[in-house]
């Protein structure tokens, strides 16, 4: 079999086939079966399998669809050969090439095996340069021409289709419409170029502008070269000034280097001077220094022998005042042995005394204090029982006021609950909307505005903003039942609610509730018999909604109709429990008690006491006023408590100073009960000890006085060592003191001749001074008469050198010197006479450089650049026209052979139908006009013995216009290259006996 031919085609869960096996031949292949059978669908699973679009098929609106019903995917796999020259590679892919198609409801796929089944490829552009390889157009009808084209074809009698079709099958249309474009392309590319050298003439015409005014401007330019020559020769005039004044600088120079000589003659000789006097200030120096050292020695003595006296002197104080210190104690001690006799003598005669007396004192005192003690004891457990009174009177006041404040506590949550519940129904009041959601669901509403457009059927919600109660006083009973379903939104398909989930998340609003419903469904009919059995309202008679959408949705979802209602709760646990009542799920009272039965289990839930009225209430103004009443009282009772608290407060304040003050007295009682204590115990001992100590112990006194009294012997033992001591160290000190007198008297006649020898050394030092003056006024002179000027005249010199230098250089940059010389040199002119005259130059210059602002150089540049980029813009302009003449001129070529190849064309389709047509012995020709895009088709029977022609198709039998389409069709065939081609029942029109 040829390459690119097909072999074998499997489809599963495609269309009406749920497996289905094919084998082809390689020569035609016939498929035959009852209407519905699924022939159109093979050639329809080719279409897709070699990529054609659902639409282009004209089976379905998506992949998806193709997809048989109550399955999930479907798969196509086609089997080409890719044997011969043709094969498209064949080390990749073998003998045989396995093109597998997989359709999901949500994507597809497309992979390439090869003979063996191994995967090779996945993408898209593999399957287009298959198809391109083995020139499979599946949307050509020559190639597949499907049930409804060949319908198409049949069912017209309009020429332009019959051309429309030719056009397309033989490619001559996509080949008209590439041609086309090139050309409008080269229109649009020819505009632009005939733009862009438009673009360049303005600028054209300001080059020649800018010629002119450059001719106009030379003779300006003539007057700027004479000022540049009269600059150059000033400045040589400059440097030819400055070199005449170094000559003069020079001679003046000399001059005064003349005057060194004398100068220095006379410096030499005060130097030589000051050299002989220094020589002997030397000498007189050193005699000096040897006095000095001597004088200094003396001083040390001095020093010495003053510092020896200086301790003598010390000694003997210190020794003065140590003996003067143990006469004090001496005395002090005399006088303590005289006072420990006179205390001997006098306790004696006192014990006589006071024996008796102490006696009875000590008794009286024992009995009062024993009598204090009894008075302090009573006082003390009064008090503290007072105490043990007040401190339970207390804490029955503290109690108070902490239950107090919890019931204030608790009403003030109790307000702020109320106020939250206010401000909700005002919210509420406002904006029904914010019942169900809060703030998130208008945010919600406004992205739902803004992503419309992208959902099929716009959603619906929430429920209870579309939900009415037939009474207000069910309002809390069917919130409790429905709960968050009243929150919900609802929308028709999975992919609204995909967009509302994102449309949710963008708000932030993540748990939102979303119901799938079909919103053509109309309102549900539920037959009484599947209603509870009682005369109580259900949920669903006590609402209403304009859309039934929201009703379908509370009875499938929320079970509406199972849901009764009941006034109290003693009705709630009759309806309930007592009777089993058939499709009864709940029973809810209207305060929001829930009751149920399930199985044997009897369950219920009170009411949520935060719940004072439901979502969808109506009257919320009462609901606000009855809240506002409640929460008033509350506050009225607050008050009263809290002036209750106030007035406990100050009975505790009271309570506790008094307790203070009764524990201070307690206190102060128990102290001096326990001192009266210590006093009558120390008191019953003071009297046990007097009655053993009768007689007078004075033997620690006679001890004492003993001691003392041989602390006075040994202290005038060392007092007598003190006088030995001080006696020698006055000795001492006056013969130190002769030594010193003596010592002195021989150093002053030594010092006598060192006043002589300074006063030679001051003579030679002050005929020093006299020579060094002398020097340094001939140095002054030296310096002010002669170096200085000579100093300033080289700086001078060195002043015109450098600025001579400079002037060199500047006038060396502004031209040679030989140039001016060239010129004829500066000659007689002065710096002046050349200045004055560039002035008088400058000012013609400026007179006619005003005629014209620009620079001539300046010009010149602009006009230079703009001629350059026009040149090349000339020249890449010129470069775009040549390359648009080839374009147009092989487009012309092209469109010649395109319509040589149409006319070719259209006589082999001519030929070829007419040999199609003569197996039948029926002649015909095909009329293509390419100017009108018309083509006509006429037949001349062989049974018509008039030989009469027919132009109109629709004037033919069913047969014969099925014979004349398959001509047609094949005569196309032969015009056009595909590896295989199908056609899907080309005789549609053939009745019964023509089509046995």
């Amino acid at each position: 079999m040829a390459a690119g031919t097909i072999s074998r085609i499997r489809l599963e869960n495609f269309m009406c086939h749920s497996s289905l096996h094919i084998e082809l031949g390689e020569h035609v292949n016939f498929i035959t079966g009852q209407n519905g059978s699924g022939k159109s669908a093979i050639l329809t699973a080719l279409c897709v399998a070699f990529g054609c679009r659902a639409k282009n098929t004209q089976r379905a609106a998506s992949l998806k669809d193709f997809i048989k019903t109550g399955c999930s995917c479907a798969s196509i796999l086609v089997d080409i050969n890719n044997h011969g020259e043709d094969a498209f590679k064949p080390e990749v892919f073998g003998n045989v090439i396995i093109l597998e198609r997989r359709i999901t409801e949500s994507s597809s796929s497309t992979v390439l095996k090869d003979q063996h089944g191994r995967k090779v490829a996945h993408r898209k552009d593999d399957l287009v340069e298959i198809i391109e390889h083995f020139n499979i157009d599946v949307e050509n009808p020559c190639v597949i021409m499907s049930q409804d084209k060949s319908r198409e074809f049949l069912h017209s009698g309009n020429d332009k289709d019959k051309f429309k079709f030719f056009f397309k099958a033989t490619l001559l249309q996509q080949v008209n419409d590439l041609l086309g474009s090139i050309r409008k392309n080269l229109n649009a590319a020819d505009s632009i170029v005939e733009e862009l050298e438009r673009s360049i003439t303005p600028v054209l015409k300001e080059l020649d502008d800018i010629q002119d005014k450059i001719k106009n401007m030379e003779h300006i330019e003539e007057i700027a070269h004479e000022i540049e020559n009269l600059k150059k020769k000033l400045a040589w005039a400059w440097v030819y000034d400055v070199d005449k004044k170094i000559g003069e600088q020079t001679e003046k120079l000399e001059k005064l280097r003349e005057r060194i000589p004398a100068c220095q003659e006379r410096i030499d000789r005060n130097t030589a001077i000051i050299e002989e006097l220094r020589k002997e200030f030397i000498v007189k120096k050193e005699n000096v220094r040897s006095f000095l050292e001597k004088t200094q020695e003396v001083r040390r003595m001095k020093e010495k022998m003053q510092h020896d006296i200086h301790e003598a002197v010390k000694l003997k104080m210190d020794l003065e005042k140590e003996h003067a210190r143990g006469m004090q104690v001496l005395n002090k001690m005399n006088t303590r042995v005289r006072q420990l006799e006179a205390q001997v003598n006098e306790f004696q005669l006192q014990h006589m005394q006071q024996t008796q007396a102490e006696v009875f004192q000590v008794q009286d005192s024992i009995r009062e204090l024993q009598q204090e003690i009894n008075s302090a004891n009573l006082n003390a457990t009064r008090l503290n029982d007072e105490e043990k009174n007040l401190s339970e009177e207390l804490q029955d006041i503290i109690k108070s006021i902490s239950d107090i404040e919890k019931e204030i506590d608790e009403d003030g949550r109790r307000i702020n609950q109320l106020k939250y519940q206010i401000d909700d129904l005002r919210q509420r009041q406002r904006d029904k909307l914010t019942a169900f959601g809060g703030d998130r669901v208008q945010s919600l509403y406004r992205s739902i505005e803004r992503h419309h457009s992208r959902f099929k059927c716009p959603p619906i919600g929430p429920i209870g903003y579309h939900v009415q109660l037939a009474s207000d006083c069910w309002s809390l009973a069917v919130d409790c039942a429905l709960g968050r379903l009243l929150d919900a939104f609802i929308v028709s398909c999975h992919k609204d609610s995909l967009i509302l989930r994102e449309c949710a998340k963008e708000v932030k609003y993540h748990n939102l509730q979303i119901i799938i419903y079909d919103f053509a469904k109309p309102q549900l009919h539920i037959p009484n018999h599947l209603l509870p059995s009682t005369l109580h309202p259900t949920i669903l008679s006590v609402i209403h909604s304009e859309n039934p959408t929201i009703l379908n949705v509370l009875v499938d979802q929320g079970h509406a109709e199972r849901q009764v209602l009941v006034r109290d709760y003693e009705v709630g646990k009759s309806v309930a429990f007592d009777k089993r009542i058939q499709n009864l799920k709940e029973v809810y009272t209207s305060d929001g008690c829930k009751m149920y039965r399930r199985g044997s289990v009897e369950a219920i839930l009170p009411p949520n006491r935060k719940w004072r009225t439901g979502r969808l209430c109506t009257s919320l103004g009462e609901k606000i006023t009855e809240i506002e009443n409640e929460a008033a009282e509350i506050k009225k009772i607050n008050s009263e408590r809290l002036d209750r608290k106030g007035k406990l407060v100050i009975d505790r304040n009271n309570i506790n100073s008094e307790l203070r003050t009764l524990k201070r007295k307690r206190e102060d009682e128990e102290q001096r009960l326990e001192r009266k204590k210590v006093q009558l115990d120390d008191t019953k001992k003071i009297s046990i000890a007097n009655k053993h100590d009768t007689a007078v112990d004075t033997s620690e006194l006679m001890a004492e006085m003993m001691q003392v009294k041989e602390d006075i012997g040994n202290k005038e033992l060392v007092l007598e060592k003190i006088n030995l001591k001080l006696a020698d160290a006055l000795g001492e000190e006056n013969d130190k003191r002769a030594s010193y007198k003596d010592f002195m008297e021989s150093a002053h006649a030594e010092m006598g001749s060192i006043s002589d020898v300074e006063r030679e050394l001051q003579l030679v030092e002050e005929k020093i001074h006299d020579a060094q003056q002398d020097k340094a006024h001939y140095e002054g002179v030296m310096e002010r008469k002669v170096l200085d000027p000579i100093k300033m005249a080289e700086l001078e010199l060195t002043d015109l050198q450098q600025l001579y230098q400079e002037y060199f250089e500047k006038a060396s940059r502004i031209c040679a010197e030989s140039e001016v010389e060239a010129l004829g040199g500066v000659g007689g002119s002065t710096m002046e006479q050349l200045s004055d005259r560039i002035n008088k130059l400058n000012q013609k210059f400026q007179q006619e450089s005003r005629r014209y602002t620009e620079n001539i150089d300046d010009l010149r540049a602009l006009h230079d650049k703009k001629g350059r980029k026009i040149l090349r813009k000339q020249q890449m302009y010129a470069g775009f026209r040549d390359k648009l003449n080839a374009c147009q001129k092989a487009l012309d070529l092209r469109w010649r052979k395109f319509q040589r190849n149409a006319g070719l064309l259209k006589r082999q389709l001519t030929w070829l139908f007419n040999e199609h047509l003569g197996k039948k012995g029926i002649s015909g020709h095909i009329n293509v006009d390419y100017k009108n895009e018309v083509l006509s088709v006429e037949l001349t029977m062989p049974q018509d013995a008039s030989r009469y022609t027919v132009r109109d198709t629709r004037g033919l039998s069913g047969g014969e216009r099925s014979f004349s389409t398959l001509c047609f069709t094949l005569a196309l065939h032969g015009m056009t290259e595909a590896p295989f081609r199908a056609m899907d029942e080309f005789d549609v029109f053939m009745h019964g006996e023509g089509w046995g």
